[in-house]
């Protein structure tokens, strides 16, 4: 009985260790909307050059991975999580990058109608006042007419591909959980991750050529995204994941769009109007009332 204390205790740096990476996770990410817009190629092109740099990196970082990516339930997820990738890019060219990554949160609600269907999980009645908290959230950002900035040039139309992204993310992470089912599931998820990426870059492949006026920047923001806000970001988060409880995990990385509003602000002056910052924070409340009821 002496060495159980022991054994907690030398288990603790590790799990401090692992709250660290995820929280690297969520601050990487949240680098994205920011970085999008600092550079002038379009949206096929930086979705493009950003997966397709990405997918080497990760076969690099994750050589387990590898042989899976091709595979029928990898493709699958893979699918869903590379149109992701390409809606998030596409919302941030056109809305702010808060309203972009808030919107993107909206996924549990399609999580909580499509996960008893998909993969026979019940929801709680609680469930219900918490998806109608983020459904107010999310039609307050469509309130009024946003105003464009030189940032966020159409907020509206950005609004809704960010709408339809939440749609888009709600599936990859309920193709994660089933994925998560599997004896291997580190790997058939790392897998999955590496087939969206190559598939969001041969979607938009034939939008992102020719290549012409592209700066320094754009191609250091290219490779910032594809290498770090990517690559780099899904390494920490398989490592800090297996140490670290699900709703702990999902809270740290609750801090993504609050960072990421707040670094489209010190960047590039984008403030949210009053009713979507009221959106963002009822948003925001609902998803961590979700995880916190669900633990």
């Amino acid at each position: 009985m002496a060495n159980v204390p022991l054994s907690e205790s030398s288990q603790a740096p590790h799990r401090l260790i692992s709250r660290v990476f995820v929280l690297i996770t969520a601050l990487l990410f949240a680098t994205g909307g920011t970085a999008i817009k600092l550079s002038s190629l379009s949206n096929w092109q930086i979705a493009c050059f950003r997966s397709g740099l990405a997918a080497v990196v990760l076969l690099l970082l994750l050589p387990g991975c590898w042989r899976w990516w091709w595979r029928p339930s990898s493709l699958i997820v893979g699918t869903a999580f590379g149109i992701t990738l390409i809606l998030f890019v596409t919302a941030n060219t056109l809305t702010t990058a808060a309203n972009a990554i808030f919107l993107q949160y909206t996924a549990p609600i399609y999580v909580l109608l499509l996960g008893p269907l998909l993969l026979g999980e019940k929801n709680r009645r609680s469930d219900l006042l918490v998806m109608a908290v983020i459904v107010v959230g999310m039609l307050l950002f469509f309130v009024g007419q946003p105003i464009p900035l030189p940032t966020a040039p159409d907020p509206l139309l950005g609004n809704l591909i960010a709408v339809i992204c939440g749609v888009t993310w709600a599936l990859a992470i309920l193709g994660l959980r089933w994925l998560s089912q599997k004896s291997n599931a580190a790997v058939a998820g790392g897998a999955a991750i590496i087939a969206g990426n190559i598939a969001a870059c041969l979607i938009c492949l034939p939008w992102a050529f020719p290549v012409a006026n592209a700066s320094l920047t754009d191609w250091g923001v290219v490779t910032f995204l594809g290498t770090i806000q990517i690559a780099l970001a899904y390494w920490f988060l398989l490592r800090g994941i297996s140490q670290v409880r699900a709703l702990e995990a999902s809270v740290i990385l609750a801090f993504e769009p609050v960072m990421s509003g707040a670094l489209a602000w010190m960047v590039h002056g984008e403030l949210p109007g009053l009713f979507a910052g009221a959106g963002c924070a009822l948003i925001l409340f609902g998803v961590i009332a979700k995880l916190i009821r669900n633990d």
